[in-house]
């Protein structure tokens, strides 16, 4: 998991800044000033969840007996990147606004992720 982890954490930091600059640069003018809100918005929880990804990698990597929600974590900062961000840059683009109705499920891997984290850290040694 120590391998996955940094590898993915490590890919959606990089996604992260290369969105924000395309962002920045490529949908200044072609996006409203609302889609391109919500545009960086995913990529600002992409890039908090990627950097947290790779502290989790870290404390595995150190761990002598990881506790399993470590990696529960994880796998829920994965799923909240891929539903939450991945649902608000599709409604960046394309205005569909049921889309929104997706997003709070990522929120949710997010929350659940975050809890998983604590709980592990509490047992973590």
């Amino acid at each position: 998991m120590v391998r996955l982890f940094l590898l993915i954490g490590s890919m959606l930091g990089g996604l992260a800044v290369a969105a924000g600059a395309f962002a920045s640069h490529a949908l200044k003018d072609k996006l409203t000033d609302r889609s391109l809100e919500i545009f960086e918005l995913a990529t600002r929880y992409q890039m908090y969840h990627a950097l947290a990804l790779l502290l989790i990698a870290l404390l595995l990597s150190r761990a002598e007996a990881a506790p399993p929600l470590l990696s529960a974590s994880g796998a829920a900062f994965i799923a909240g990147v891929l539903i939450f961000c991945g649902s608000l840059y599709a409604l960046s683009f394309t205005g569909i606004k049921g889309l929104g109705a997706i997003t709070p499920i990522g929120g949710v891997a997010f929350l659940a992720g975050w809890i998983c984290l604590a709980i592990a850290a509490w047992g973590y040694k």
